[in-house]
Protein backbone atom coordinates (compact mmCIF):
# COMPACT_ATOMS: atom_id res chain seq x y z
CA UNK A 1 0.00 0.00 0.00
CA UNK A 2 1.37 3.43 -0.97
CA UNK A 3 2.36 5.74 1.85
CA UNK A 4 0.34 8.92 2.34
CA UNK A 5 2.64 11.96 2.24
CA UNK A 6 1.67 15.47 3.34
CA UNK A 7 4.03 18.46 3.22
CA UNK A 8 3.08 21.56 5.23
CA UNK A 9 4.54 24.53 7.07
CA UNK A 10 6.01 23.58 10.44
CA UNK A 11 4.30 24.81 13.60
CA UNK A 12 5.42 24.94 17.22
CA UNK A 13 3.59 21.66 17.82
CA UNK A 14 5.86 20.00 15.27
CA UNK A 15 9.06 20.93 17.11
CA UNK A 16 9.52 17.60 18.98
CA UNK A 17 9.07 15.51 15.84
CA UNK A 18 11.16 17.87 13.76
CA UNK A 19 14.00 17.81 16.27
CA UNK A 20 13.83 14.03 16.46
CA UNK A 21 14.67 13.99 12.74
CA UNK A 22 17.43 16.57 13.29
CA UNK A 23 18.87 14.49 16.13
CA UNK A 24 18.86 11.37 13.95
CA UNK A 25 21.12 13.16 11.47
CA UNK A 26 23.18 14.82 14.24
CA UNK A 27 22.43 18.31 12.99
CA UNK A 28 22.41 20.18 16.30
CA UNK A 29 25.92 19.50 17.56
CA UNK A 30 26.98 23.13 17.01
CA UNK A 31 23.84 24.39 18.78
CA UNK A 32 23.79 23.22 22.41
CA UNK A 33 20.66 25.20 23.27
CA UNK A 34 17.80 27.09 21.66
CA UNK A 35 17.42 29.29 19.78
CA UNK A 36 19.26 27.45 17.03
CA UNK A 37 19.38 27.44 13.26
CA UNK A 38 16.00 25.67 13.04
CA UNK A 39 14.45 28.59 14.89
CA UNK A 40 16.15 30.99 12.48
CA UNK A 41 14.71 29.09 9.53
CA UNK A 42 11.22 29.35 11.03
CA UNK A 43 11.58 33.04 11.86
CA UNK A 44 13.38 34.34 8.76
CA UNK A 45 12.77 31.73 6.09
CA UNK A 46 10.53 28.76 5.41
CA UNK A 47 10.51 25.50 7.37
CA UNK A 48 8.25 22.63 6.29
CA UNK A 49 7.71 19.11 7.55
CA UNK A 50 6.92 16.00 5.57
CA UNK A 51 4.40 13.68 7.21
CA UNK A 52 4.17 10.06 6.12
CA UNK A 53 1.00 8.35 7.32
CA UNK A 54 0.57 11.09 9.92
CA UNK A 55 4.09 10.95 11.39
CA UNK A 56 6.85 13.50 10.75
CA UNK A 57 9.38 11.69 8.58
CA UNK A 58 11.46 14.62 7.36
CA UNK A 59 11.78 18.35 6.95
CA UNK A 60 13.28 20.99 4.75
CA UNK A 61 14.07 24.66 5.19
CA UNK A 62 15.28 27.72 3.32
CA UNK A 63 16.70 31.10 4.29
CA UNK A 64 16.39 34.11 1.95
CA UNK A 65 19.41 36.13 0.89
CA UNK A 66 18.12 39.00 -1.19
CA UNK A 67 16.61 37.37 -4.25
CA UNK A 68 18.57 34.15 -3.61
CA UNK A 69 17.02 31.19 -1.81
CA UNK A 70 19.48 29.19 0.29
CA UNK A 71 18.26 25.63 0.85
CA UNK A 72 19.65 24.91 4.30
CA UNK A 73 18.05 21.53 5.02
CA UNK A 74 16.43 18.56 3.34
CA UNK A 75 16.32 15.45 5.53
CA UNK A 76 14.07 12.39 5.41
CA UNK A 77 14.41 9.45 7.78
CA UNK A 78 15.87 6.34 6.09
CA UNK A 79 12.68 4.27 6.35
CA UNK A 80 10.80 6.88 4.29
CA UNK A 81 13.37 7.95 1.72
CA UNK A 82 11.50 6.23 -1.11
CA UNK A 83 8.14 7.72 -0.18
CA UNK A 84 8.47 10.80 -2.39
CA UNK A 85 8.60 13.08 0.67
CA UNK A 86 11.97 14.56 -0.31
CA UNK A 87 10.80 15.53 -3.79
CA UNK A 88 7.59 17.04 -2.40
CA UNK A 89 9.46 19.05 0.24
CA UNK A 90 11.88 20.37 -2.36
CA UNK A 91 9.06 21.35 -4.73
CA UNK A 92 7.39 23.25 -1.90
CA UNK A 93 10.55 25.12 -0.91
CA UNK A 94 12.32 26.10 -4.15
CA UNK A 95 10.62 28.67 -6.40
CA UNK A 96 10.79 27.80 -10.08
CA UNK A 97 13.22 29.94 -12.05
CA UNK A 98 14.58 31.85 -9.03
CA UNK A 99 18.29 31.85 -8.07
CA UNK A 100 19.07 29.23 -5.44
CA UNK A 101 21.94 27.48 -3.69
CA UNK A 102 22.62 24.64 -1.26
CA UNK A 103 25.33 22.52 0.33
CA UNK A 104 24.68 18.99 -0.94
CA UNK A 105 25.74 15.99 1.13
CA UNK A 106 27.27 12.82 -0.26
CA UNK A 107 23.79 11.36 -0.85
CA UNK A 108 23.72 11.02 -4.64
CA UNK A 109 19.92 10.89 -4.68
CA UNK A 110 19.77 14.36 -3.16
CA UNK A 111 22.41 15.60 -5.59
CA UNK A 112 20.27 14.42 -8.49
CA UNK A 113 17.22 16.16 -7.02
CA UNK A 114 19.09 19.46 -6.85
CA UNK A 115 20.36 19.13 -10.41
CA UNK A 116 16.83 18.50 -11.64
CA UNK A 117 15.75 21.68 -9.82
CA UNK A 118 18.31 23.69 -11.78
CA UNK A 119 21.40 23.76 -9.56
CA UNK A 120 24.89 22.71 -10.62
CA UNK A 121 27.95 21.65 -8.57
CA UNK A 122 30.42 24.53 -8.25
CA UNK A 123 33.11 23.22 -5.91
CA UNK A 124 33.64 21.07 -2.82
CA UNK A 125 32.78 22.68 0.52
CA UNK A 126 35.29 21.37 3.05
CA UNK A 127 34.65 21.35 6.80
CA UNK A 128 37.88 21.92 8.69
CA UNK A 129 38.75 21.93 12.37
CA UNK A 130 41.77 23.15 14.25
CA UNK A 131 42.91 20.87 17.07
CA UNK A 132 44.17 22.52 20.28
CA UNK A 133 47.85 21.97 19.48
CA UNK A 134 47.45 24.14 16.37
CA UNK A 135 46.13 27.06 18.37
CA UNK A 136 47.82 29.70 16.22
CA UNK A 137 48.74 29.68 12.56
CA UNK A 138 52.48 30.22 12.13
CA UNK A 139 53.45 33.52 10.52
CA UNK A 140 54.90 31.63 7.56
CA UNK A 141 51.36 30.48 6.72
CA UNK A 142 50.10 34.04 6.34
CA UNK A 143 50.16 35.77 2.95
CA UNK A 144 51.99 39.08 2.59
CA UNK A 145 49.66 41.93 3.51
CA UNK A 146 48.77 44.71 1.16
CA UNK A 147 48.95 48.21 2.60
CA UNK A 148 45.16 48.43 2.70
CA UNK A 149 44.78 45.06 4.42
CA UNK A 150 47.40 45.97 7.01
CA UNK A 151 45.78 49.31 7.75
CA UNK A 152 42.34 47.77 8.04
CA UNK A 153 43.61 45.02 10.32
CA UNK A 154 45.52 47.40 12.57
CA UNK A 155 42.79 50.03 12.73
CA UNK A 156 39.57 48.11 13.27
CA UNK A 157 39.78 44.36 12.67
CA UNK A 158 41.50 43.92 16.02
CA UNK A 159 38.08 43.25 17.40
CA UNK A 160 34.58 44.26 18.14
CA UNK A 161 35.55 44.61 21.81
CA UNK A 162 36.57 48.20 21.06
CA UNK A 163 33.02 49.02 20.02
CA UNK A 164 30.99 46.95 22.49
CA UNK A 165 28.87 48.80 25.04
CA UNK A 166 30.57 48.64 28.44
CA UNK A 167 27.31 47.50 30.01
CA UNK A 168 27.16 44.39 27.80
CA UNK A 169 30.65 43.23 26.79
CA UNK A 170 29.37 40.15 24.95
CA UNK A 171 27.01 42.01 22.60
CA UNK A 172 28.47 43.01 19.23
CA UNK A 173 28.11 46.71 18.42
CA UNK A 174 25.31 47.59 16.02
CA UNK A 175 27.72 49.39 13.68
CA UNK A 176 29.89 46.28 13.44
CA UNK A 177 26.89 44.13 12.55
CA UNK A 178 25.69 46.63 9.95
CA UNK A 179 29.17 46.87 8.41
CA UNK A 180 29.54 43.09 8.32
CA UNK A 181 26.06 42.66 6.81
CA UNK A 182 26.83 45.19 4.08
CA UNK A 183 30.03 43.35 3.14
CA UNK A 184 28.24 40.00 3.34
CA UNK A 185 25.54 41.18 0.95
CA UNK A 186 28.14 42.09 -1.68
CA UNK A 187 29.88 38.71 -1.74
CA UNK A 188 27.36 36.11 -0.53
CA UNK A 189 24.57 36.59 -3.05
CA UNK A 190 22.27 39.04 -1.30
CA UNK A 191 21.20 40.93 1.81
CA UNK A 192 20.21 39.07 5.01
CA UNK A 193 20.44 41.69 7.75
CA UNK A 194 17.62 40.14 9.81
CA UNK A 195 19.28 36.72 9.97
CA UNK A 196 22.74 38.14 10.72
CA UNK A 197 21.34 40.51 13.34
CA UNK A 198 19.64 37.57 15.04
CA UNK A 199 22.84 35.55 14.94
CA UNK A 200 24.93 38.42 16.32
CA UNK A 201 22.61 38.61 19.32
CA UNK A 202 23.16 35.00 20.40
CA UNK A 203 25.34 34.21 23.42
CA UNK A 204 29.00 33.80 22.54
CA UNK A 205 28.83 35.54 19.15
CA UNK A 206 31.29 38.29 18.23
CA UNK A 207 31.53 40.25 15.01
CA UNK A 208 34.81 41.57 13.63
CA UNK A 209 34.26 44.15 10.92
CA UNK A 210 36.61 46.44 8.98
CA UNK A 211 36.29 48.43 5.78
CA UNK A 212 37.28 45.46 3.64
CA UNK A 213 36.68 42.28 5.69
CA UNK A 214 34.43 40.76 8.34
CA UNK A 215 34.01 37.59 10.38
CA UNK A 216 31.35 36.22 12.71
CA UNK A 217 32.55 33.88 15.44
CA UNK A 218 30.48 31.88 17.90
CA UNK A 219 31.99 30.24 20.97
CA UNK A 220 29.88 27.60 22.71
CA UNK A 221 31.52 25.73 25.55
CA UNK A 222 35.02 24.78 24.45
CA UNK A 223 34.32 25.03 20.71
CA UNK A 224 34.22 27.91 18.25
CA UNK A 225 32.76 28.23 14.75
CA UNK A 226 33.93 30.88 12.29
CA UNK A 227 31.48 32.14 9.68
CA UNK A 228 30.09 33.75 7.80
CA UNK A 229 33.19 35.70 6.89
CA UNK A 230 34.55 37.41 3.84
CA UNK A 231 36.27 40.35 2.23
CA UNK A 232 36.38 42.55 -0.83
CA UNK A 233 39.38 40.56 -2.10
CA UNK A 234 40.61 37.03 -1.40
CA UNK A 235 43.40 38.44 0.76
CA UNK A 236 40.93 40.60 2.73
CA UNK A 237 38.92 37.44 3.42
CA UNK A 238 42.01 35.49 4.44
CA UNK A 239 43.09 38.23 6.82
CA UNK A 240 39.64 38.47 8.41
CA UNK A 241 39.49 34.72 9.02
CA UNK A 242 43.03 34.45 10.37
CA UNK A 243 42.38 37.31 12.79
CA UNK A 244 39.19 35.58 13.93
CA UNK A 245 41.05 32.29 14.36
CA UNK A 246 43.76 34.01 16.40
CA UNK A 247 41.07 35.40 18.69
CA UNK A 248 39.91 31.79 19.31
CA UNK A 249 43.32 30.60 20.46
CA UNK A 250 41.95 29.41 23.81
CA UNK A 251 39.18 27.26 22.30
CA UNK A 252 39.51 23.50 22.43
CA UNK A 253 38.51 23.28 18.77
CA UNK A 254 37.64 25.70 16.00
CA UNK A 255 35.51 24.82 12.96
CA UNK A 256 35.16 26.49 9.58
CA UNK A 257 33.63 25.66 6.18
CA UNK A 258 35.89 26.56 3.24
CA UNK A 259 35.04 26.41 -0.49
CA UNK A 260 37.59 24.20 -2.19
CA UNK A 261 38.61 26.98 -4.58
CA UNK A 262 39.44 29.42 -1.75
CA UNK A 263 43.12 30.35 -1.15
CA UNK A 264 42.49 29.97 2.59
CA UNK A 265 42.26 26.18 2.24
CA UNK A 266 45.93 25.46 1.69
CA UNK A 267 46.97 28.02 4.32
CA UNK A 268 44.87 26.33 7.00
CA UNK A 269 46.04 22.84 6.07
CA UNK A 270 49.66 23.98 6.19
CA UNK A 271 48.96 25.44 9.64
CA UNK A 272 47.75 22.10 11.03
CA UNK A 273 44.00 22.23 10.42
CA UNK A 274 42.37 19.00 9.26
CA UNK A 275 39.49 18.15 6.92
CA UNK A 276 36.65 16.42 8.77
CA UNK A 277 33.88 16.31 6.18
CA UNK A 278 32.85 17.55 2.74
CA UNK A 279 29.72 18.71 0.93
CA UNK A 280 29.23 20.00 -2.60
CA UNK A 281 28.42 23.69 -2.98
CA UNK A 282 25.69 24.02 -5.62
CA UNK A 283 24.09 27.08 -7.18
CA UNK A 284 21.66 27.75 -10.01
CA UNK A 285 23.90 30.50 -11.41
CA UNK A 286 27.11 32.36 -10.58
CA UNK A 287 25.90 33.81 -7.27
CA UNK A 288 28.89 33.81 -4.93
CA UNK A 289 32.42 35.16 -4.90
CA UNK A 290 33.84 31.81 -3.90
CA UNK A 291 37.38 33.11 -3.37
CA UNK A 292 36.19 35.91 -1.07
CA UNK A 293 33.54 34.16 1.04
CA UNK A 294 33.43 31.73 3.95
CA UNK A 295 29.89 30.52 4.75
CA UNK A 296 28.50 29.50 8.11
CA UNK A 297 28.08 25.69 8.13
CA UNK A 298 24.36 25.91 9.01
CA UNK A 299 23.24 29.42 8.02
CA UNK A 300 25.12 29.58 4.72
Amino acid sequence: MAESVVVRTATERDVPGLRAVADHFRLLGRWPERPDFLDAERDFGTLVVGEVDGTIAGFGATLPRGRVTHLGDLFVLPDHQSSGAGRMILARLLPSGAPMMTFASADLRALALYVRRGMRPRCPLLYLSRPPQSARAPQSARPAESGRAARARNETLAGVALARPESDPLTPGARDVDAAAALDARISGGERIATLGWFAGLPGVTVRAAASGYAFVRVAGDSAVIGPAGGDTPQDCVEAVLEAADACSGAGSVEIAVPGTHPLLSLLLDAGWRIDDMDTLMTSEDLLRLDCYIPHPDLG
